[in-house]
């Protein structure tokens, strides 16, 4: 019996693979049939000899996972199999709407925190803080689980409840409390405020461009424009914001440049992917000044606004070079609720080039992909005839490069001695300042730096990781004993005075303090706002903005 019901599994296994193989048949050339066909019988035949005689009990569903995943690793990074249970994440990001409780999580060795909480979410109505400790969840307890479980536990359908544990971060004590979940939509458009001397500056930060998106930040433009009918311009934050639906860039585009403009162009192997998108309304203004923030981690639909502001001479890009992903995904429905995620074209601005930076079709010996080479980048021309470079993302107007964060402050955050000071410091004060104008006073800094009297933040510069390795190899070829005097010496000139380090790292940690405290009462347009106040992209942005004469001539080929 046993094994007829094998024989029985293997033929309907075989069968789903010979539907496969028809629909491949019909849509690939001849020349290709066998070569399909002989592999899909391998692995179907593989499939039934593991099923009949491998030693241990396999698991269909996580093999042929890992066997198609292994699959398109071969290809690029964003063709990808979204199975049933990853179905939730994948709407998430196209949509930005979940069901659940409305918090971020936070792991510290074996035990979880609440991390960001989201405004007028479950968790926030139900009183839960940032820093509160989750003990179990449904009386599950959440020790040692790792945050995407944990995560499991959290989310689920919106109406249905939960009881969460959890030791309070002001009181101490452990609190049940029973919550609702609800559907958690994360706007696209977190904060966006007038700035400047004058507040005659719109600034508005998008993270990502989820459905509806575009509506949104011209909601939110005609909100400020209605506080100050005299703006001067216009501030698009792009960075970190790694892209999302083309139609959503392509609708953003239009809400500067007038209806019929081209924006992007859309090639694939089939002809059913050439494709043009062009602005189909009214805009929201064609004239008002526009800058638009890039960094290392704006991608895809980003590019193509900067990119397509840029080609226009509509915009001026401040930052530093965009991540180049010049590639279109589109999903395919797989059955069962799973779908396949992928890449069908490449896309070209207006003035005609493909920002992709990473040939994903050309791999080396070793495997990886390779960035495109610069002798390989060709030159286009915008609208009045600056010049600018297809295959590597988009390289903005004024340079601005991030200074590097100090090995002080990594250790800070990451050992999470900036998140428990901001705990402490909101348990003891029940407001703040607004949060573009919070600061820590230097009493404040001074408490901050009695905390960390008995915590370990030792760390090691790259000298001192240097000169250990020196140490190692000198040992390993028997020279050390002859350099032990000198190599005492340097290590001793080496060290350093973690009180001193402090000090002279004081405005990036006393940035960070201040920041992770003003998201505690304000939220994540808190940490933006507050974040502001030393932006030098945004300073920057600002200045363009007020100077007329600079802005157009950035805007002007070079004579």
């Amino acid at each position: 019996m046993k094994e007829k019901v094998r024989i029985y599994k293997s033929y309907i296994f075989g069968g789903v693979f010979s539907v496969a193989l028809l629909l491949f048949i019909q849509a690939k050339p001849v020349d290709s049939y066998f070569e399909i066909s002989k592999n899909l019988e391998i692995f179907v035949n593989i499939f039934k000899e593991l099923d009949g005689f491998y030693v241990d009990k396999i698991e269909p569903g996580k093999l042929v996972k890992t066997g198609i995943d292994a699959m398109l690793n071969e290809l690029d990074p964003y063709t990808n199999y979204i199975t049933e249970s990853d179905i939730e994440d994948y709407e998430f990001s196209t949509t930005g709407k979940y069901g659940g409780i409305g918090a971020m999580m936070r792991k510290k060795g074996e035990q979880v925190y609440i991390g960001d909480i989201y405004e007028n979410s479950p968790s926030q109505k139900a009183g839960l803080h940032t820093g509160d400790q989750i003990l179990s969840v449904d009386n599950k307890s959440v020790s040692g689980k790792s945050i995407e479980d944990i995560s499991v536990l959290l989310k689920g359908a919106p109406g249905t409840s939960l009881s969460i544990k959890v030791k309070d971060a002001f009181s101490g004590e452990e609190i049940t409390k029973v919550l609702t979940r609800g559907e958690i939509e994360v706007s696209s458009v977190p904060y966006a405020a007038l700035i400047g001397k004058e507040k005659n500056i719109a600034y508005a930060k998008l993270t990502q461009f989820t459905m509806g998106c575009s509506k949104q930040l011209k909601s939110n433009l005609d909100s400020l424009k209605k506080v100050n009918p005299q703006l001067k311009g216009v501030i698009l934050d792009l960075r970190s914001n790694p892209g999302g639906l083309l139609e959503e860039a392509v609708s953003i585009c239009n809400l500067f440049v007038d209806k019929g403009q081209l924006v992007v162009v859309t090639r694939g192997k089939i002809k059913e992917m050439v494709k043009e998108y062009k602005t189909t309304s009214s805009a929201w203004d064609t004239k008002i000044p526009l800058t638009i923030l890039v960094n290392g981690y704006s991608a895809s639909a980003s590019e193509i606004v900067a990119g397509t502001m840029q080609d226009l001479d509509r915009g001026v890009i401040i930052g530093s070079q965009s991540f180049g992903k010049g590639l279109v995904q589109v999903t395919k429905d797989l059955g069962y609720n799973a779908r396949l995620k992928l890449t069908v074209a490449k896309y070209y601005t207006p003035s005609g080039r493909c920002i992709q930076a990473i040939d994903y079709s050309h791999r080396n010996v070793d495997g990886n992909a390779n960035k495109l080479p610069d002798s390989l980048k060709k030159a286009y021309v915008t609208k009045s005839g600056r010049k600018v470079l297809s295959g590597g993302g988009i390289a903005p107007d004024i340079a601005i490069e991030d200074a590097p964060s100090s090995k002080l402050a990594a250790v800070l955050y990451n050992k999470h001695f900036i998140f428990d000071y901001a705990t402490l410091y909101a348990k003891s004060h029940r407001t703040i300042a607004s949060s573009a104008n919070f600061q820590l006073s230097e009493a404040e800094f001074s408490d901050f730096t009695r905390y960390l009297q008995d915590k370990d933040y030792s760390y090691k510069t790259a000298t001192e990781v240097a000169l250990d390795s020196l140490k190692q190899l000198a040992i390993k070829e028997n020279y050390f004993d002859a350099i032990k005097g000198e190599y005492a010496a340097l290590e001793g000139k080496l060290s350093h005075d973690k009180q001193k380090d402090l000090l002279k790292n004081k405005s990036e940690i006393k940035q960070m303090l201040e920041n992770e405290i003003a998201s505690r009462y304000y939220f994540l347009r808190g940490r933006i706002a507050q974040g502001l106040q030393y932006d030098n992209e945004v300073i920057k942005a600002n200045a363009i903005l007020e100077d007329k004469t600079s802005y157009t001539g950035l805007l002007q080929a070079k004579k």
